[in-house]
């Protein structure tokens, strides 16, 4: 069967291609090169006057996991006070902040979004945020494993490993869990909370390992980019929301020594100690250094007013926000002493001078990053916001005017301590497209999403080109899945399934002879156990697991 899209006015920056008029055609889910003249059009949308994008990909967003179910468990006001309660079509569901999995999945499609990562899966428990994410219909998912302050990891490099030895282990990690790459989360600095250090500095050494934080990136990130993974090492830094942590954040770019690094939730790592309450922006310090450095790659992670709940692998910041916790809960646990979260309900206020100028340091980023193929529009759902605020976030990039008419509404104290106000720039669709498509897509490692080639998969999504841009992208005409026609008008019209992403890089076999040793003398489950095979994601059919390609092992380039 052979679909037609003319008419409509596409953006799809993988291929150049910026405003153009053209026609797109769909067979078998995939995006075909134009038919011949004779050959018969079984559907036909004509999109006159309609903007056409590549489905929309988040890169980073909690959506499975331990951490987000205890979060649900926890909110059940946020439940009950969402009026959202699906019918017909849709398996009923609900929630503000944390939305179950059924309604994650569907109010990513009536955005237009076709696929979200979720980016702190943890090795152990991964069999868990795969059923979890496989429950989430409409969108395709991956996850990032996390590793940096697991303990077998800190032992080989206390004892001085080498770094083949290590890749072999990343890369078994990632095989084990089915990952799309590595995450880590305030390097050894989680680990060093169960020995009763409450801040860990780059370059100050773990108590019991006698390994830093600098140690770790610099062995991560070599792995990664060693192993062919196409996502750099996902870094979620040291000192997460310290004020001074720019010094931080700007060290640890200095300290992967030129490998491929990704920055996730910058925001809440771009804090100066200037002025009378010791809190101020590094929005531009930051925003300069990865203007600098072509290695460094980053998401904001912008927070929006309102309520939502924080949830983290990083226990130790999260203890030391628990007191912070709105309405008072909080929860902190842990699996296998390896890894664990912490849970903490938060209410952003626009008149809180720290959460006013959190708010302009995420967009003062968004906005003096010159590369927007180098950053990518997250809330780090929900720590900063729910997804569902993205149109809102956009409206903000694109629309100087109203950008300025709601900062000039925030704690004036917080104003005085901005540039915002006087920074020009207004995103175009081309770059919207770029961060949110092509540029995630590229970095994540979908060779074959994010564009719109002949080739691609036929996640598109079509909008009505409307100047207030946040009715334009909080509600689209059209969304394909996989060439499925799945949302009209921003209602679903088909509940779909989604495909798993992972990558297989290569690693010597004989690594699981030492990991398998380790299990059995330290863990409760056996190495073979943690495995999550293709059967237990493709769930009998219902979803299919798909391997992106690595690059294979590479040197490192000078």
């Amino acid at each position: 069967m052979l679909t037609k899209l003319s008419g409509g006015t596409v953006y799809d920056p993988a291929h150049g291609i910026n405003g153009k008029v053209m026609d797109i055609y769909i067979r078998d889910g995939r995006i075909v090169e134009r038919p011949r003249d004779d050959e018969r059009i079984d559907h036909e949308y004509k999109l006159g006057g309609k903007v056409v994008m590549a489905g929309a990909i988040d890169m980073h967003t909690h959506i499975g996991g331990g951490k987000v179910n205890i979060a649900r468990s926890m909110l059940p006001e946020d439940h009950r006070h969402d009026p959202a309660a699906h019918s017909g079509l849709c398996r009923a569901g609900c929630g503000h902040a944390v939305p179950s999995t059924l309604t994650a999945g569907y109010r990513y499609a009536e955005m237009g979004y076709t696929a979200g990562f979720e980016p702190a899966v943890l090795p152990m428990n991964a069999r868990q945020a795969h059923l979890e994410m496989g429950d989430t219909p409409m969108i395709d998912k991956g996850g990032y494993a996390m590793l940096g302050s697991d303990d077998l990891f800190l032992r080989m490099l206390a004892a001085k490993k080498d770094q083949n030895a290590i890749n072999d282990y990343v890369a078994w990690t990632i095989a084990a869990s089915q990952g799309m790459g590595i995450k880590v989360v305030n390097a050894g600095g989680i680990n060093a909370f169960k020995f009763n250090q409450r801040f860990l500095d780059l370059d100050e050494k773990n108590s019991h390992y006698g390994i830093t934080p600098r140690e770790v990136l610099k062995t991560l990130s070599r792995a990664v980019y060693e192993l062919g993974v196409p996502h750099p090492l996902h870094v979620h830094g040291n000192n997460l929301g310290v004020p001074g942590n720019v010094e931080t954040t700007l060290n640890s770019m200095a300290g992967v020594e030129g490998y491929p690094m990704h920055l996730t939730h910058i925001q809440f790592h771009s804090y100066g100690v200037e002025g009378d309450r010791k809190f101020s922006s590094g929005a531009a310090r930051i925003a300069e250094a990865i203007n600098k450095n072509k290695n460094i790659s980053a998401d904001v992670g912008q927070i929006l007013f309102g309520q939502t709940v924080t949830v983290s692998g990083d226990q130790m910041s999260q203890f030391r926000n628990a007191e912070l916790g709105s309405p008072r809960k909080a929860v902190c646990m842990d699996i296998e002493c390896d890894a664990g979260c912490g849970v903490v309900p938060f209410k952003y206020k626009d008149q809180n001078f720290v959460n006013a100028l959190q708010w302009a340091i995420g967009l003062e980023i968004f906005l003096l990053v010159d590369d927007p193929w180098r950053i990518f529009l997250t809330t780090d759902h929900p720590n900063g916001a729910p997804f569902t605020s993205y149109p809102h976030l956009i409206k903000l990039l694109m629309d100087k005017s109203f950008r300025n008419d709601v900062f000039a509404t925030l704690n004036a104290d917080a104003q005085t301590m901005s540039t915002l106000a006087s920074i020009d720039r207004e995103y175009s669709l081309y770059e919207i497209a770029i961060m949110t498509r092509a540029g995630a897509a590229r970095l994540v490692g979908l060779h074959d999403r994010g564009h719109l080639g002949a080739g691609a998969a036929a996640d598109i999504t079509v909008y009505t080109d409307d100047a207030d841009r946040e009715k334009m992208f909080a509600k689209p005409d059209y969304v394909f899945k996989d060439g499925q026609l799945v949302v009209r008008d921003g209602g679903i019209v088909k509940v779909v399934w989604g495909a798993t992403h992972t990558v297989r890089p290569e690693f010597d076999r004989s690594i699981e002879k030492e990991i398998k040793t380790y299990f059995d003398k330290y863990h409760t489950i056996k190495m073979e156990h943690m495995k999550v095979g293709d059967d237990e994601l493709e769930d009998g059919g219902r979803s299919r697991v798909i391997v992106q390609e690595c690059k294979g092992r590479r040197e490192k380039t000078a």
